[in-house]
Protein backbone atom coordinates (compact mmCIF):
# COMPACT_ATOMS: atom_id res chain seq x y z
CA UNK A 1 0.00 0.00 0.00
CA UNK A 2 1.05 3.64 -0.68
CA UNK A 3 1.30 6.02 1.66
CA UNK A 4 0.46 8.95 -0.73
CA UNK A 5 -1.27 8.97 -4.12
CA UNK A 6 -1.03 12.24 -5.82
CA UNK A 7 -3.81 11.89 -8.76
CA UNK A 8 -5.31 13.67 -11.73
CA UNK A 9 -2.67 16.49 -11.91
CA UNK A 10 -0.14 17.61 -14.31
CA UNK A 11 2.79 16.25 -13.96
CA UNK A 12 6.37 18.57 -14.67
CA UNK A 13 9.08 16.41 -13.82
CA UNK A 14 11.58 19.15 -13.53
CA UNK A 15 13.64 17.98 -16.69
CA UNK A 16 11.85 20.83 -18.66
CA UNK A 17 10.00 17.84 -20.39
CA UNK A 18 6.44 18.71 -21.81
CA UNK A 19 4.17 18.30 -18.64
CA UNK A 20 1.90 14.94 -18.86
CA UNK A 21 -1.27 12.99 -16.91
CA UNK A 22 -0.14 11.16 -14.28
CA UNK A 23 -0.12 10.00 -10.94
CA UNK A 24 2.69 10.44 -8.21
CA UNK A 25 2.90 7.07 -5.51
CA UNK A 26 5.12 7.54 -2.66
CA UNK A 27 6.12 5.65 0.05
CA UNK A 28 8.75 5.54 2.48
CA UNK A 29 9.71 8.86 1.79
CA UNK A 30 10.56 8.10 -1.80
CA UNK A 31 8.48 8.39 -4.94
CA UNK A 32 7.74 4.63 -6.28
CA UNK A 33 5.39 4.80 -9.02
CA UNK A 34 4.13 6.90 -11.53
CA UNK A 35 1.86 7.26 -14.52
CA UNK A 36 -1.94 5.51 -14.01
CA UNK A 37 -1.58 4.10 -10.68
CA UNK A 38 -4.07 1.83 -9.25
CA UNK A 39 -2.48 0.86 -6.18
CA UNK A 40 -4.29 1.85 -2.79
CA UNK A 41 -3.39 4.38 -0.16
CA UNK A 42 -3.28 5.45 2.74
CA UNK A 43 -4.22 8.86 1.75
CA UNK A 44 -4.82 10.78 -1.75
CA UNK A 45 -4.22 13.88 -2.72
CA UNK A 46 -6.82 14.90 -5.44
CA UNK A 47 -4.40 17.26 -7.93
CA UNK A 48 -7.31 17.71 -10.92
CA UNK A 49 -6.53 21.21 -12.70
CA UNK A 50 -3.28 21.19 -10.90
CA UNK A 51 0.70 21.04 -11.60
CA UNK A 52 2.50 18.02 -9.82
CA UNK A 53 6.35 19.24 -9.63
CA UNK A 54 9.50 18.77 -7.51
CA UNK A 55 9.58 21.02 -4.62
CA UNK A 56 11.72 24.19 -5.57
CA UNK A 57 15.15 24.58 -4.35
CA UNK A 58 16.45 28.00 -3.51
CA UNK A 59 19.98 27.73 -3.72
CA UNK A 60 21.19 31.33 -1.95
CA UNK A 61 19.40 31.59 1.64
CA UNK A 62 20.03 33.22 5.11
CA UNK A 63 18.10 30.94 7.33
CA UNK A 64 21.35 30.19 9.32
CA UNK A 65 19.98 31.81 12.43
CA UNK A 66 16.39 31.44 11.91
CA UNK A 67 16.33 27.70 12.10
CA UNK A 68 16.14 28.25 15.69
CA UNK A 69 12.97 30.32 16.10
CA UNK A 70 11.26 29.40 12.70
CA UNK A 71 11.40 25.52 11.72
CA UNK A 72 9.28 26.20 8.55
CA UNK A 73 11.80 28.66 7.21
CA UNK A 74 8.88 31.27 5.92
CA UNK A 75 8.12 32.60 4.08
CA UNK A 76 10.05 29.66 1.65
CA UNK A 77 7.96 26.82 2.11
CA UNK A 78 4.63 28.38 1.71
CA UNK A 79 6.54 29.45 -1.95
CA UNK A 80 6.73 26.00 -2.43
CA UNK A 81 10.68 25.59 -1.44
CA UNK A 82 11.45 22.19 -0.07
CA UNK A 83 15.24 22.76 0.23
CA UNK A 84 17.74 25.48 0.90
CA UNK A 85 21.25 26.43 1.21
CA UNK A 86 22.20 28.97 3.88
CA UNK A 87 25.60 29.77 5.34
CA UNK A 88 26.31 32.37 1.85
CA UNK A 89 28.35 35.32 1.66
CA UNK A 90 31.14 34.08 4.35
CA UNK A 91 27.97 34.62 6.71
CA UNK A 92 27.79 31.15 8.57
CA UNK A 93 27.25 31.10 11.87
CA UNK A 94 29.18 27.99 12.91
CA UNK A 95 32.39 27.34 13.85
CA UNK A 96 32.22 29.46 16.82
CA UNK A 97 34.27 31.17 19.90
CA UNK A 98 32.94 33.07 22.78
CA UNK A 99 34.66 35.71 21.35
CA UNK A 100 33.43 35.52 17.63
CA UNK A 101 29.49 35.36 18.86
CA UNK A 102 29.67 38.74 20.37
CA UNK A 103 30.93 39.80 17.12
CA UNK A 104 28.84 38.42 14.72
CA UNK A 105 25.64 39.25 16.31
CA UNK A 106 26.07 42.83 15.40
CA UNK A 107 27.77 41.55 12.02
CA UNK A 108 25.07 40.08 10.75
CA UNK A 109 22.22 42.54 12.04
CA UNK A 110 24.28 45.12 9.44
CA UNK A 111 25.25 43.27 6.33
CA UNK A 112 22.14 40.72 6.13
CA UNK A 113 19.70 42.93 8.30
CA UNK A 114 18.41 40.75 11.20
CA UNK A 115 17.47 42.41 14.27
CA UNK A 116 19.96 42.13 17.10
CA UNK A 117 17.09 41.84 19.90
CA UNK A 118 16.40 38.61 17.94
CA UNK A 119 19.44 36.96 17.09
CA UNK A 120 20.14 37.86 20.84
CA UNK A 121 16.81 36.25 22.21
CA UNK A 122 16.25 33.89 19.72
CA UNK A 123 19.45 32.01 18.63
CA UNK A 124 21.10 30.20 21.99
CA UNK A 125 25.04 30.40 20.63
CA UNK A 126 25.97 27.54 22.37
CA UNK A 127 27.66 25.38 19.92
CA UNK A 128 31.31 25.77 18.75
CA UNK A 129 31.96 23.26 15.95
CA UNK A 130 29.53 23.21 12.86
CA UNK A 131 28.85 19.90 13.47
CA UNK A 132 27.63 20.79 17.29
CA UNK A 133 25.51 23.75 15.39
CA UNK A 134 23.92 21.27 12.83
CA UNK A 135 23.10 18.58 15.44
CA UNK A 136 21.55 21.34 17.02
CA UNK A 137 18.99 22.10 14.34
CA UNK A 138 18.21 18.39 13.75
CA UNK A 139 14.87 17.60 13.89
CA UNK A 140 13.59 20.90 14.00
CA UNK A 141 12.89 21.98 10.40
CA UNK A 142 10.11 21.54 7.88
CA UNK A 143 11.71 21.55 5.01
CA UNK A 144 15.60 20.40 3.94
CA UNK A 145 18.66 22.58 4.81
CA UNK A 146 22.05 22.65 4.08
CA UNK A 147 24.95 25.68 5.47
CA UNK A 148 27.84 26.74 3.73
CA UNK A 149 31.27 27.00 6.11
CA UNK A 150 31.12 31.41 6.53
CA UNK A 151 34.53 32.63 5.75
CA UNK A 152 33.78 35.79 7.94
CA UNK A 153 32.83 33.21 10.76
CA UNK A 154 36.02 30.60 10.45
CA UNK A 155 38.70 33.92 10.57
CA UNK A 156 36.53 35.43 13.40
CA UNK A 157 37.33 32.26 15.00
CA UNK A 158 40.94 31.59 14.81
CA UNK A 159 42.52 35.07 14.79
CA UNK A 160 39.92 36.97 17.46
CA UNK A 161 40.25 40.83 16.95
CA UNK A 162 43.09 40.67 14.07
CA UNK A 163 40.47 38.91 11.48
CA UNK A 164 40.09 42.87 11.09
CA UNK A 165 42.54 44.71 9.63
CA UNK A 166 45.33 42.05 9.82
CA UNK A 167 46.77 39.42 7.08
CA UNK A 168 46.73 35.89 8.19
CA UNK A 169 50.31 34.13 9.77
CA UNK A 170 51.11 31.45 8.19
CA UNK A 171 49.84 29.71 11.75
CA UNK A 172 46.98 31.31 11.39
CA UNK A 173 46.38 30.24 7.56
CA UNK A 174 46.82 26.46 8.39
CA UNK A 175 44.99 26.71 11.44
CA UNK A 176 42.04 28.17 9.85
CA UNK A 177 42.69 25.28 6.76
CA UNK A 178 42.28 22.77 9.37
CA UNK A 179 38.95 24.29 11.02
CA UNK A 180 37.46 24.52 7.22
CA UNK A 181 38.47 20.87 6.64
CA UNK A 182 36.64 19.76 10.05
CA UNK A 183 33.82 21.54 9.57
CA UNK A 184 33.08 20.34 5.74
CA UNK A 185 34.00 16.44 7.10
CA UNK A 186 31.08 17.23 9.60
CA UNK A 187 28.77 18.33 6.95
CA UNK A 188 29.48 21.82 5.51
CA UNK A 189 28.41 22.11 2.13
CA UNK A 190 31.60 24.43 1.13
CA UNK A 191 33.12 27.19 1.46
CA UNK A 192 31.24 30.72 1.26
CA UNK A 193 33.30 33.98 1.14
CA UNK A 194 32.78 37.78 -0.23
CA UNK A 195 35.45 40.53 -0.95
CA UNK A 196 32.39 43.36 -1.32
CA UNK A 197 32.54 46.37 -0.51
CA UNK A 198 28.72 46.43 0.52
CA UNK A 199 29.91 44.48 3.97
CA UNK A 200 30.79 46.24 6.48
CA UNK A 201 30.56 44.95 9.96
CA UNK A 202 28.82 45.96 13.42
CA UNK A 203 31.37 48.87 13.54
CA UNK A 204 31.39 49.85 10.16
CA UNK A 205 34.89 48.02 9.32
CA UNK A 206 35.09 45.64 6.82
CA UNK A 207 34.20 41.87 7.41
CA UNK A 208 36.83 39.73 8.19
CA UNK A 209 36.79 38.00 4.85
CA UNK A 210 37.38 41.53 3.08
CA UNK A 211 41.03 41.53 4.72
CA UNK A 212 41.85 38.45 3.59
CA UNK A 213 45.08 38.18 0.95
CA UNK A 214 44.20 36.59 -2.38
CA UNK A 215 46.94 33.76 -1.12
CA UNK A 216 44.19 33.13 1.87
CA UNK A 217 41.01 33.04 -0.46
CA UNK A 218 42.77 30.15 -2.92
CA UNK A 219 44.23 28.04 0.32
CA UNK A 220 41.07 27.83 1.59
CA UNK A 221 38.67 26.86 -1.48
CA UNK A 222 41.41 24.34 -2.04
CA UNK A 223 40.63 22.69 1.32
CA UNK A 224 36.76 22.14 -0.57
CA UNK A 225 39.20 20.24 -3.52
CA UNK A 226 39.60 16.92 -0.73
CA UNK A 227 35.76 16.84 0.56
CA UNK A 228 33.15 15.26 -1.78
CA UNK A 229 29.71 17.07 -2.68
CA UNK A 230 31.46 20.39 -1.69
CA UNK A 231 31.41 23.60 -3.57
CA UNK A 232 31.95 27.16 -3.61
CA UNK A 233 30.07 30.50 -2.71
CA UNK A 234 31.42 33.93 -3.78
CA UNK A 235 30.36 37.60 -3.55
CA UNK A 236 32.56 39.46 -5.57
CA UNK A 237 30.97 42.85 -4.97
CA UNK A 238 28.45 45.54 -7.58
CA UNK A 239 30.82 46.44 -9.35
CA UNK A 240 31.98 46.12 -12.98
CA UNK A 241 34.07 43.04 -13.08
CA UNK A 242 38.37 43.81 -13.48
CA UNK A 243 40.27 41.18 -14.59
CA UNK A 244 41.97 40.48 -11.39
CA UNK A 245 38.11 39.46 -10.29
CA UNK A 246 37.97 37.24 -12.62
CA UNK A 247 40.98 35.47 -12.62
CA UNK A 248 40.36 35.03 -9.01
CA UNK A 249 37.15 33.26 -9.38
CA UNK A 250 38.16 31.05 -11.73
CA UNK A 251 41.52 30.10 -9.63
CA UNK A 252 38.99 29.64 -6.63
CA UNK A 253 36.78 27.27 -8.95
CA UNK A 254 40.43 25.30 -10.20
CA UNK A 255 41.69 24.95 -6.30
CA UNK A 256 38.93 23.42 -5.24
CA UNK A 257 38.15 21.60 -8.43
CA UNK A 258 34.09 22.56 -7.81
CA UNK A 259 31.91 25.06 -9.31
CA UNK A 260 31.96 28.09 -7.60
CA UNK A 261 28.63 30.46 -7.96
CA UNK A 262 28.48 34.39 -7.35
CA UNK A 263 25.89 36.90 -6.05
CA UNK A 264 24.79 38.41 -8.05
CA UNK A 265 23.84 39.05 -11.47
CA UNK A 266 21.32 41.98 -12.53
CA UNK A 267 19.83 41.95 -15.44
CA UNK A 268 20.04 45.56 -17.09
CA UNK A 269 18.76 46.63 -20.95
CA UNK A 270 20.80 49.61 -20.28
CA UNK A 271 24.20 47.98 -19.11
CA UNK A 272 23.96 45.25 -21.37
CA UNK A 273 27.69 45.46 -22.45
CA UNK A 274 28.19 45.40 -18.50
CA UNK A 275 25.28 42.40 -18.24
CA UNK A 276 27.68 40.66 -21.27
CA UNK A 277 31.33 41.50 -19.52
CA UNK A 278 30.47 39.94 -15.46
CA UNK A 279 28.54 37.06 -17.45
CA UNK A 280 31.81 36.57 -19.71
CA UNK A 281 33.41 35.75 -16.07
CA UNK A 282 32.08 32.04 -17.10
CA UNK A 283 33.58 32.17 -20.74
CA UNK A 284 36.97 33.12 -19.33
CA UNK A 285 36.63 30.12 -16.05
CA UNK A 286 35.79 27.53 -18.73
CA UNK A 287 38.51 27.99 -21.24
CA UNK A 288 41.12 27.15 -18.38
CA UNK A 289 38.91 24.33 -17.30
CA UNK A 290 37.11 25.96 -13.87
CA UNK A 291 33.54 26.43 -13.61
CA UNK A 292 32.33 30.20 -12.81
CA UNK A 293 27.80 30.50 -12.65
CA UNK A 294 26.30 33.33 -12.07
CA UNK A 295 23.27 33.40 -9.48
CA UNK A 296 19.92 35.50 -10.93
CA UNK A 297 17.03 37.13 -9.62
CA UNK A 298 13.66 36.32 -10.89
CA UNK A 299 12.34 40.02 -10.92
CA UNK A 300 13.49 43.61 -10.29
CA UNK A 301 13.61 43.18 -6.19
CA UNK A 302 11.87 46.57 -4.43
CA UNK A 303 14.72 47.45 -1.88
CA UNK A 304 14.05 49.59 1.15
CA UNK A 305 17.03 51.48 2.23
CA UNK A 306 18.01 53.98 4.91
CA UNK A 307 21.41 56.10 6.34
CA UNK A 308 21.62 54.25 9.65
CA UNK A 309 22.56 50.66 8.00
CA UNK A 310 23.94 52.22 5.22
CA UNK A 311 23.69 49.25 3.10
CA UNK A 312 23.75 49.97 -0.35
CA UNK A 313 24.65 53.34 -0.03
CA UNK A 314 27.94 51.98 1.53
CA UNK A 315 28.82 50.13 -1.78
CA UNK A 316 28.96 53.75 -3.47
CA UNK A 317 32.23 54.34 -5.02
CA UNK A 318 33.93 56.88 -2.90
CA UNK A 319 31.00 56.53 0.15
CA UNK A 320 32.58 53.80 2.30
CA UNK A 321 34.27 55.53 4.73
CA UNK A 322 31.62 58.14 5.39
CA UNK A 323 29.38 55.50 5.85
CA UNK A 324 31.77 54.00 8.15
CA UNK A 325 31.73 56.81 11.10
CA UNK A 326 29.42 56.92 13.98
CA UNK A 327 25.97 58.21 13.28
CA UNK A 328 26.99 61.64 15.05
CA UNK A 329 29.90 62.18 13.01
CA UNK A 330 28.08 60.66 9.80
CA UNK A 331 25.80 63.70 9.99
CA UNK A 332 28.29 65.96 10.36
CA UNK A 333 29.74 65.04 7.23
CA UNK A 334 26.65 64.63 5.22
CA UNK A 335 26.08 68.14 5.84
CA UNK A 336 28.76 69.62 4.33
CA UNK A 337 28.45 70.52 0.87
CA UNK A 338 32.25 69.40 -0.54
CA UNK A 339 31.26 65.57 0.87
CA UNK A 340 27.58 66.18 -0.41
CA UNK A 341 29.28 66.50 -3.94
CA UNK A 342 31.97 63.93 -3.65
CA UNK A 343 29.12 61.04 -2.44
CA UNK A 344 27.17 62.08 -5.29
CA UNK A 345 29.45 62.06 -8.39
CA UNK A 346 31.02 58.43 -6.99
CA UNK A 347 27.12 57.40 -6.46
CA UNK A 348 26.54 57.81 -10.17
CA UNK A 349 30.22 57.19 -11.41
CA UNK A 350 30.71 53.85 -13.09
CA UNK A 351 32.83 52.19 -10.23
CA UNK A 352 29.57 52.26 -8.84
CA UNK A 353 28.23 49.36 -11.00
CA UNK A 354 24.88 48.39 -11.30
CA UNK A 355 23.98 50.44 -7.96
CA UNK A 356 24.50 53.77 -9.72
CA UNK A 357 20.98 53.07 -11.31
CA UNK A 358 19.62 53.98 -7.81
CA UNK A 359 21.18 57.06 -7.35
CA UNK A 360 18.32 58.48 -9.24
CA UNK A 361 17.45 60.64 -6.43
CA UNK A 362 14.62 62.40 -8.21
CA UNK A 363 12.87 59.40 -8.49
CA UNK A 364 13.66 57.42 -5.18
CA UNK A 365 10.27 57.09 -3.32
CA UNK A 366 9.66 57.83 0.74
CA UNK A 367 8.64 54.73 2.18
CA UNK A 368 8.70 55.21 5.98
CA UNK A 369 9.45 58.54 8.26
CA UNK A 370 9.92 58.99 11.38
CA UNK A 371 8.52 62.40 12.70
CA UNK A 372 4.80 64.06 12.47
CA UNK A 373 6.43 67.04 10.22
CA UNK A 374 7.69 64.62 7.49
CA UNK A 375 4.38 62.43 7.56
CA UNK A 376 3.15 64.37 5.00
CA UNK A 377 6.03 63.22 2.92
CA UNK A 378 5.58 59.12 3.08
CA UNK A 379 4.55 57.72 -0.39
CA UNK A 380 6.16 60.52 -1.93
CA UNK A 381 9.02 61.04 -4.68
CA UNK A 382 11.89 63.01 -3.85
CA UNK A 383 12.04 64.93 -6.99
CA UNK A 384 8.54 66.42 -5.70
CA UNK A 385 10.22 67.74 -2.73
CA UNK A 386 13.00 69.01 -4.25
CA UNK A 387 11.43 70.92 -6.76
CA UNK A 388 8.93 72.40 -3.93
CA UNK A 389 12.00 73.65 -1.95
CA UNK A 390 14.18 74.93 -5.36
CA UNK A 391 17.10 72.67 -4.04
CA UNK A 392 19.12 69.76 -6.01
CA UNK A 393 17.10 66.28 -5.10
CA UNK A 394 20.47 64.54 -3.78
CA UNK A 395 20.60 67.66 -1.10
CA UNK A 396 16.50 67.10 -0.33
CA UNK A 397 17.35 63.37 0.23
CA UNK A 398 19.93 64.42 2.41
CA UNK A 399 18.25 66.80 4.45
CA UNK A 400 15.25 64.39 5.12
CA UNK A 401 17.01 61.96 6.19
CA UNK A 402 19.14 64.24 8.75
CA UNK A 403 15.98 65.62 10.24
CA UNK A 404 15.63 61.92 11.18
CA UNK A 405 19.11 61.09 12.42
CA UNK A 406 19.00 59.25 9.62
CA UNK A 407 16.26 56.77 9.70
CA UNK A 408 14.37 57.48 6.73
CA UNK A 409 13.25 54.79 4.75
CA UNK A 410 13.84 55.09 0.83
CA UNK A 411 12.37 52.91 -2.00
CA UNK A 412 14.66 53.57 -4.92
CA UNK A 413 12.52 52.28 -8.32
CA UNK A 414 13.06 48.79 -9.11
CA UNK A 415 16.04 47.66 -11.55
CA UNK A 416 15.07 46.62 -14.32
CA UNK A 417 11.24 46.98 -14.76
CA UNK A 418 11.45 47.74 -18.33
CA UNK A 419 10.05 45.70 -21.16
CA UNK A 420 13.86 44.88 -22.48
CA UNK A 421 15.37 44.02 -19.37
CA UNK A 422 12.05 41.29 -18.89
CA UNK A 423 13.71 39.99 -22.40
CA UNK A 424 16.98 39.88 -21.69
CA UNK A 425 16.06 38.32 -18.19
CA UNK A 426 14.82 35.54 -19.48
CA UNK A 427 17.34 35.30 -22.05
CA UNK A 428 19.72 35.00 -18.62
CA UNK A 429 17.09 32.36 -17.36
CA UNK A 430 18.13 30.08 -20.00
CA UNK A 431 21.93 30.51 -20.23
CA UNK A 432 23.78 27.75 -18.70
CA UNK A 433 26.26 30.41 -17.13
CA UNK A 434 23.72 31.17 -14.60
CA UNK A 435 21.18 30.26 -12.07
CA UNK A 436 18.14 31.22 -10.68
CA UNK A 437 18.82 32.33 -6.71
CA UNK A 438 19.85 35.57 -4.61
CA UNK A 439 16.91 35.43 -2.60
CA UNK A 440 18.46 36.20 0.22
CA UNK A 441 15.42 34.70 2.05
CA UNK A 442 15.88 35.16 5.73
CA UNK A 443 17.83 38.56 5.49
CA UNK A 444 17.77 42.18 4.93
CA UNK A 445 14.13 41.56 7.15
CA UNK A 446 13.53 45.30 6.77
CA UNK A 447 14.46 45.77 3.14
CA UNK A 448 13.86 42.76 0.45
CA UNK A 449 10.82 41.12 -1.06
CA UNK A 450 13.31 39.04 -3.21
CA UNK A 451 12.56 36.10 -0.54
CA UNK A 452 9.95 34.44 -3.16
CA UNK A 453 11.26 33.94 -6.15
CA UNK A 454 9.46 31.06 -7.14
CA UNK A 455 6.39 32.05 -6.87
CA UNK A 456 7.24 35.37 -8.85
CA UNK A 457 9.26 33.36 -11.93
CA UNK A 458 6.18 30.85 -12.09
CA UNK A 459 3.28 34.26 -11.70
CA UNK A 460 5.38 36.85 -14.02
CA UNK A 461 7.87 35.01 -16.22
CA UNK A 462 5.44 32.42 -17.18
CA UNK A 463 1.84 34.20 -16.90
CA UNK A 464 2.32 37.48 -16.61
CA UNK A 465 4.63 38.01 -19.35
CA UNK A 466 5.20 34.49 -21.34
CA UNK A 467 8.89 34.58 -21.28
CA UNK A 468 9.67 31.22 -20.44
CA UNK A 469 7.54 28.19 -20.40
CA UNK A 470 6.20 26.34 -17.51
CA UNK A 471 8.13 23.60 -18.06
CA UNK A 472 11.51 25.16 -17.98
CA UNK A 473 10.19 27.44 -15.14
CA UNK A 474 10.03 24.30 -13.09
CA UNK A 475 13.63 23.33 -14.41
CA UNK A 476 14.77 26.29 -13.12
CA UNK A 477 14.42 26.16 -9.84
CA UNK A 478 14.31 22.25 -9.40
CA UNK A 479 16.83 20.46 -11.47
CA UNK A 480 19.05 22.90 -12.79
CA UNK A 481 20.43 24.01 -9.32
CA UNK A 482 20.20 19.89 -7.82
CA UNK A 483 22.33 19.06 -10.18
CA UNK A 484 25.14 22.32 -9.44
CA UNK A 485 25.41 21.41 -5.76
CA UNK A 486 24.81 17.78 -6.36
CA UNK A 487 22.11 17.42 -4.23
CA UNK A 488 21.23 13.49 -4.48
CA UNK A 489 18.46 12.24 -5.26
CA UNK A 490 16.22 15.81 -5.27
CA UNK A 491 15.67 18.09 -8.65
CA UNK A 492 13.15 15.78 -10.47
CA UNK A 493 9.81 13.78 -9.76
CA UNK A 494 11.27 10.35 -10.85
CA UNK A 495 11.39 6.85 -9.76
CA UNK A 496 13.42 6.32 -6.35
CA UNK A 497 13.74 10.24 -5.80
CA UNK A 498 12.88 11.65 -2.70
CA UNK A 499 9.39 12.73 -1.97
CA UNK A 500 9.69 16.56 -2.00
CA UNK A 501 6.85 17.56 -3.72
CA UNK A 502 4.56 20.83 -4.84
CA UNK A 503 1.52 20.82 -6.04
CA UNK A 504 0.00 24.60 -7.10
CA UNK A 505 -2.23 25.86 -9.22
CA UNK A 506 -0.64 27.60 -12.50
CA UNK A 507 -3.64 30.13 -12.94
CA UNK A 508 -3.08 31.50 -9.81
CA UNK A 509 0.43 31.06 -8.64
CA UNK A 510 2.07 34.24 -7.41
CA UNK A 511 3.19 35.92 -4.45
CA UNK A 512 0.99 38.11 -3.05
CA UNK A 513 1.27 41.82 -1.35
CA UNK A 514 4.46 42.77 0.87
CA UNK A 515 3.66 43.46 4.32
CA UNK A 516 5.23 43.79 8.04
CA UNK A 517 4.56 40.50 10.05
CA UNK A 518 5.61 41.40 13.68
CA UNK A 519 6.46 37.70 14.66
CA UNK A 520 10.59 37.41 15.41
CA UNK A 521 11.76 37.18 18.55
CA UNK A 522 12.20 40.28 20.82
CA UNK A 523 8.73 41.76 18.87
CA UNK A 524 10.90 42.54 15.79
CA UNK A 525 9.30 42.92 12.44
CA UNK A 526 9.94 41.77 8.96
CA UNK A 527 8.61 41.92 5.44
CA UNK A 528 6.67 38.91 4.27
CA UNK A 529 4.46 38.06 1.62
CA UNK A 530 1.39 34.81 1.45
CA UNK A 531 1.99 32.42 -1.20
CA UNK A 532 -0.81 32.01 -3.79
CA UNK A 533 -2.19 29.29 -5.63
CA UNK A 534 0.24 26.54 -3.50
CA UNK A 535 -2.37 23.99 -2.24
CA UNK A 536 0.10 21.41 -1.39
CA UNK A 537 4.17 21.08 0.02
CA UNK A 538 5.61 17.79 0.94
CA UNK A 539 9.06 16.86 2.32
CA UNK A 540 10.32 13.84 2.63
CA UNK A 541 6.96 12.40 1.50
CA UNK A 542 4.84 14.10 4.94
CA UNK A 543 2.77 17.48 4.18
CA UNK A 544 4.17 20.17 5.42
CA UNK A 545 1.95 22.96 3.71
CA UNK A 546 -1.68 21.88 2.77
CA UNK A 547 -4.08 24.73 1.68
CA UNK A 548 -1.58 27.66 2.98
CA UNK A 549 -1.81 26.07 6.23
CA UNK A 550 1.58 24.70 8.01
CA UNK A 551 0.62 21.04 9.09
CA UNK A 552 2.60 20.82 12.15
CA UNK A 553 5.23 18.33 10.65
CA UNK A 554 8.96 18.79 10.49
CA UNK A 555 10.40 16.16 8.13
CA UNK A 556 13.16 18.18 6.94
CA UNK A 557 16.35 16.80 6.67
CA UNK A 558 20.11 18.63 7.77
CA UNK A 559 22.30 18.19 4.53
CA UNK A 560 25.73 17.23 4.83
CA UNK A 561 27.80 17.11 2.21
CA UNK A 562 29.48 13.74 0.95
CA UNK A 563 26.21 12.22 2.42
CA UNK A 564 23.41 13.78 0.81
CA UNK A 565 25.82 15.23 -2.03
CA UNK A 566 27.40 14.07 -5.05
CA UNK A 567 30.79 15.71 -5.75
CA UNK A 568 30.25 17.67 -9.22
CA UNK A 569 33.70 19.19 -10.71
CA UNK A 570 33.86 21.49 -13.27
Amino acid sequence: MLDILIHGGTLIDGTGAPGRRADVGLRDGRIVSLGEVHEDARRKIDASGRVVAPGFIDPHTHYDAQVFWDGTLSPSCYHGVTTVLGGNCGFSIAPLSDEAAAYLMPMLARVEGMPIESLREGVPWSWRSFGDYLGLIEGRLAINAGFMVGHSAVRRTVMGPRAVGEQASPDELEAMKALLAKSLREGGMGFSTAISPAHNDGDGQPVPSRHASREELVALAGVCRDHPGTSLEFLPGPAAFTDEVCELMTDLSLAANRPLNWNVLAADASDAEGVAERLAASDHARARGAEVVALIMATPPRVRINLVTGFIFDAFAGWADVMGLAIPERMERLRDPEVRAALDRGAKSKESGILRSFAQWEEIQIDEVFTSENERHKGRRIGEIAAERGVDPFDALLDLALSEDLRTSFMPNPIGDDEATWKQRAELWRDDRTLLGASDAGAHLDMLDAFALTTHLLSDGVRKFGLISLEEAVHQITEKPARLFGLRDRGRVEAGYRADLVVFDPDTIASGPVYTRTDLPAGAGRLYADAIGVDHVLVGGTPIVTHGEFTGALPGEVLRSGRDTDTVTP
